[in-house]
Protein backbone atom coordinates (compact mmCIF):
# COMPACT_ATOMS: atom_id res chain seq x y z
CA UNK A 1 0.00 0.00 0.00
CA UNK A 2 1.42 3.41 -0.87
CA UNK A 3 1.69 6.16 1.45
CA UNK A 4 1.31 9.14 -0.45
CA UNK A 5 -0.89 10.16 -2.81
CA UNK A 6 -0.89 12.28 -6.47
CA UNK A 7 -2.57 16.20 -6.04
CA UNK A 8 -4.25 14.76 -8.77
CA UNK A 9 -6.71 11.84 -7.09
CA UNK A 10 -7.08 13.64 -4.14
CA UNK A 11 -10.74 13.20 -3.47
CA UNK A 12 -13.48 15.58 -4.33
CA UNK A 13 -14.62 17.04 -1.12
CA UNK A 14 -10.83 18.15 -0.60
CA UNK A 15 -10.41 22.10 -0.94
CA UNK A 16 -7.32 22.04 -2.38
CA UNK A 17 -5.39 23.08 -5.57
CA UNK A 18 -4.75 19.82 -7.73
CA UNK A 19 -1.87 21.15 -10.15
CA UNK A 20 0.47 22.98 -7.60
CA UNK A 21 2.41 20.51 -6.65
CA UNK A 22 2.45 16.57 -7.66
CA UNK A 23 1.74 15.26 -3.90
CA UNK A 24 -0.59 15.20 -1.42
CA UNK A 25 -0.60 13.73 2.15
CA UNK A 26 -2.77 10.47 2.68
CA UNK A 27 -4.84 9.78 5.72
CA UNK A 28 -3.61 7.41 7.82
CA UNK A 29 -6.19 4.25 8.57
CA UNK A 30 -8.84 5.49 11.16
CA UNK A 31 -11.79 6.61 12.27
CA UNK A 32 -12.74 8.41 8.52
CA UNK A 33 -12.66 7.17 5.05
CA UNK A 34 -10.38 8.98 2.72
CA UNK A 35 -13.36 9.96 0.83
CA UNK A 36 -14.81 12.00 4.06
CA UNK A 37 -12.08 13.27 5.71
CA UNK A 38 -9.01 15.67 5.27
CA UNK A 39 -5.77 15.07 6.92
CA UNK A 40 -4.84 17.11 10.21
CA UNK A 41 -1.90 18.71 8.23
CA UNK A 42 -3.40 19.93 5.21
CA UNK A 43 -6.06 21.04 7.17
CA UNK A 44 -3.35 23.54 9.19
CA UNK A 45 -1.61 24.32 6.14
CA UNK A 46 -4.36 24.87 3.65
CA UNK A 47 -7.46 25.41 5.26
CA UNK A 48 -6.27 27.50 8.23
CA UNK A 49 -2.98 28.86 7.13
CA UNK A 50 -1.12 28.56 10.14
CA UNK A 51 1.96 26.65 8.09
CA UNK A 52 3.39 27.01 4.83
CA UNK A 53 5.42 23.94 4.34
CA UNK A 54 3.78 20.68 5.55
CA UNK A 55 7.06 20.27 7.76
CA UNK A 56 5.66 23.68 9.31
CA UNK A 57 2.51 21.48 10.05
CA UNK A 58 4.29 19.23 11.62
CA UNK A 59 6.64 20.76 14.01
CA UNK A 60 3.45 22.82 15.31
CA UNK A 61 1.78 19.21 15.46
CA UNK A 62 5.09 18.14 17.71
CA UNK A 63 4.66 20.40 19.92
CA UNK A 64 0.70 19.41 21.04
CA UNK A 65 -1.16 22.28 20.17
CA UNK A 66 -3.86 21.13 18.38
CA UNK A 67 -7.08 19.27 19.59
CA UNK A 68 -9.31 16.99 18.12
CA UNK A 69 -12.39 16.36 19.31
CA UNK A 70 -10.93 17.81 22.49
CA UNK A 71 -7.61 15.49 22.75
CA UNK A 72 -4.17 16.53 21.72
CA UNK A 73 -3.39 14.82 17.94
CA UNK A 74 0.44 14.49 16.85
CA UNK A 75 0.12 12.83 13.41
CA UNK A 76 -0.38 14.94 10.27
CA UNK A 77 -1.68 12.16 8.63
CA UNK A 78 -4.90 11.86 11.07
CA UNK A 79 -8.03 12.35 9.10
CA UNK A 80 -9.88 15.07 10.31
CA UNK A 81 -13.76 14.41 8.94
CA UNK A 82 -17.27 15.41 9.29
CA UNK A 83 -18.50 16.95 12.80
CA UNK A 84 -14.67 16.82 14.54
CA UNK A 85 -13.87 19.73 16.29
CA UNK A 86 -10.38 21.18 15.67
CA UNK A 87 -9.15 23.54 18.69
CA UNK A 88 -5.54 25.79 18.98
CA UNK A 89 -5.86 26.34 22.92
CA UNK A 90 -3.05 29.01 22.14
CA UNK A 91 -4.99 30.95 20.02
CA UNK A 92 -8.35 30.36 20.97
CA UNK A 93 -9.67 29.11 17.82
CA UNK A 94 -12.27 26.08 17.55
CA UNK A 95 -13.92 25.22 14.77
CA UNK A 96 -16.13 22.18 13.36
CA UNK A 97 -15.81 20.30 9.89
CA UNK A 98 -18.95 20.12 7.69
CA UNK A 99 -19.86 19.87 4.00
CA UNK A 100 -19.99 23.10 2.37
CA UNK A 101 -23.07 23.60 -0.34
CA UNK A 102 -20.85 22.07 -3.17
CA UNK A 103 -20.01 19.35 -1.27
CA UNK A 104 -16.39 19.62 -0.13
CA UNK A 105 -15.61 19.95 3.45
CA UNK A 106 -14.95 23.48 5.17
CA UNK A 107 -13.98 24.84 8.70
CA UNK A 108 -16.91 26.83 10.42
CA UNK A 109 -15.13 28.46 13.35
CA UNK A 110 -17.51 28.29 16.60
CA UNK A 111 -17.26 29.52 20.04
CA UNK A 112 -15.82 27.66 23.02
CA UNK A 113 -19.08 26.75 24.45
CA UNK A 114 -19.97 24.85 21.03
CA UNK A 115 -16.49 23.01 20.82
CA UNK A 116 -17.62 21.01 23.56
CA UNK A 117 -20.09 18.99 21.73
CA UNK A 118 -20.51 17.46 18.89
CA UNK A 119 -23.31 15.56 16.51
CA UNK A 120 -22.12 11.83 15.68
CA UNK A 121 -24.86 9.09 13.84
CA UNK A 122 -25.26 5.76 14.90
CA UNK A 123 -24.20 3.82 11.85
CA UNK A 124 -24.91 0.06 13.50
CA UNK A 125 -25.24 -1.77 16.63
CA UNK A 126 -24.18 -4.35 18.86
CA UNK A 127 -25.29 -6.54 21.43
CA UNK A 128 -22.80 -7.13 24.16
CA UNK A 129 -22.27 -9.49 26.83
CA UNK A 130 -23.62 -8.12 30.07
CA UNK A 131 -26.83 -7.31 28.33
CA UNK A 132 -25.46 -3.86 27.14
CA UNK A 133 -25.51 -2.20 23.85
CA UNK A 134 -22.78 -0.95 21.95
CA UNK A 135 -23.74 2.33 19.46
CA UNK A 136 -20.97 2.14 16.50
CA UNK A 137 -20.86 6.08 14.96
CA UNK A 138 -20.13 7.73 12.00
CA UNK A 139 -16.17 8.58 13.38
CA UNK A 140 -15.40 5.46 14.70
CA UNK A 141 -15.80 5.50 18.14
CA UNK A 142 -18.24 3.40 20.16
CA UNK A 143 -20.92 3.82 23.51
CA UNK A 144 -22.07 1.46 25.28
CA UNK A 145 -25.79 2.35 26.46
CA UNK A 146 -28.30 0.51 29.01
CA UNK A 147 -31.47 0.20 26.94
CA UNK A 148 -31.85 0.17 23.45
CA UNK A 149 -33.87 3.46 22.62
CA UNK A 150 -31.78 4.44 19.85
CA UNK A 151 -31.79 3.45 15.84
CA UNK A 152 -29.36 3.60 13.12
CA UNK A 153 -29.34 6.72 11.55
CA UNK A 154 -30.40 8.64 14.99
CA UNK A 155 -27.66 10.81 15.44
CA UNK A 156 -26.36 11.63 19.03
CA UNK A 157 -25.06 15.22 20.65
CA UNK A 158 -22.36 13.93 22.80
CA UNK A 159 -19.72 16.41 24.92
CA UNK A 160 -15.86 16.32 24.36
CA UNK A 161 -13.91 14.26 24.85
CA UNK A 162 -15.86 12.54 27.46
CA UNK A 163 -18.65 11.37 25.41
CA UNK A 164 -21.45 11.54 27.46
CA UNK A 165 -25.08 11.61 25.40
CA UNK A 166 -26.49 15.00 25.73
CA UNK A 167 -29.56 14.85 23.01
CA UNK A 168 -30.72 12.35 20.92
CA UNK A 169 -31.91 13.12 17.42
CA UNK A 170 -33.94 10.39 15.67
CA UNK A 171 -34.45 10.10 12.14
CA UNK A 172 -37.68 11.21 11.65
CA UNK A 173 -40.69 13.47 9.78
CA UNK A 174 -39.88 17.29 10.42
CA UNK A 175 -36.15 17.05 11.03
CA UNK A 176 -33.63 19.21 9.77
CA UNK A 177 -30.35 17.15 7.71
CA UNK A 178 -27.84 17.82 5.49
CA UNK A 179 -26.74 15.59 2.99
CA UNK A 180 -23.06 13.80 3.08
CA UNK A 181 -23.07 12.79 -0.35
CA UNK A 182 -24.70 12.58 -4.01
CA UNK A 183 -26.41 15.21 -5.93
CA UNK A 184 -27.19 16.96 -2.88
CA UNK A 185 -24.02 16.74 -1.28
CA UNK A 186 -24.00 19.58 1.50
CA UNK A 187 -27.41 20.81 1.20
CA UNK A 188 -29.64 21.32 4.47
CA UNK A 189 -33.58 19.45 4.11
CA UNK A 190 -36.50 18.70 5.97
CA UNK A 191 -37.26 15.12 6.30
CA UNK A 192 -41.16 14.34 4.40
CA UNK A 193 -40.60 10.95 4.86
CA UNK A 194 -38.77 7.72 5.52
CA UNK A 195 -38.68 4.63 3.88
CA UNK A 196 -37.49 1.07 4.40
CA UNK A 197 -36.95 -1.28 1.80
CA UNK A 198 -36.75 -5.06 1.48
CA UNK A 199 -33.82 -7.32 0.66
CA UNK A 200 -30.50 -5.51 -0.58
CA UNK A 201 -32.13 -1.99 -1.26
CA UNK A 202 -31.13 0.57 0.80
CA UNK A 203 -33.83 2.69 2.25
CA UNK A 204 -34.55 5.66 1.58
CA UNK A 205 -35.67 9.35 2.54
CA UNK A 206 -37.58 11.81 0.96
CA UNK A 207 -37.40 15.53 1.83
CA UNK A 208 -39.64 18.59 1.58
CA UNK A 209 -37.37 20.21 -0.91
CA UNK A 210 -38.19 17.64 -3.43
CA UNK A 211 -35.75 15.15 -3.61
CA UNK A 212 -34.70 12.15 -2.50
CA UNK A 213 -31.56 9.91 -1.42
CA UNK A 214 -30.47 6.83 0.57
CA UNK A 215 -30.33 6.73 4.25
CA UNK A 216 -26.72 6.81 4.52
CA UNK A 217 -25.95 10.24 3.26
CA UNK A 218 -28.50 11.41 5.57
CA UNK A 219 -26.99 13.18 9.02
CA UNK A 220 -29.64 14.63 11.16
CA UNK A 221 -28.57 18.05 12.94
CA UNK A 222 -31.54 19.61 14.40
CA UNK A 223 -35.36 19.40 14.46
CA UNK A 224 -36.72 22.77 14.35
CA UNK A 225 -33.32 24.99 13.68
CA UNK A 226 -29.78 22.93 13.04
CA UNK A 227 -28.10 22.17 16.59
CA UNK A 228 -24.83 23.46 14.27
CA UNK A 229 -24.14 26.65 13.02
CA UNK A 230 -23.36 26.29 9.13
CA UNK A 231 -21.41 27.17 7.09
CA UNK A 232 -21.30 30.59 5.18
CA UNK A 233 -21.50 30.14 1.06
CA UNK A 234 -19.19 31.79 -0.50
CA UNK A 235 -20.09 32.81 -3.85
CA UNK A 236 -16.47 33.26 -5.52
CA UNK A 237 -15.32 29.85 -4.38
Amino acid sequence: MTKHMKRLTVPKSWKIPKKEEKWAVKPSPGKHPTALSVPLGIVLRNMLGHADTMREARRILGERKVLIDGRVAVSHKTPVGLMDVISIPETGENHRMLFDSKGRLTLTEIDAERAKWKLVRIDNKTFVPGGKIQLNLHDGRNILVEKDIYKTGDVLKISLPEQKIIRHLPMKEGNRAIITGGKHGGSLAVIKKYETTKGMEPATVFFEEGFQTVKDYVFIVGTETPEIKLPEVNVNE
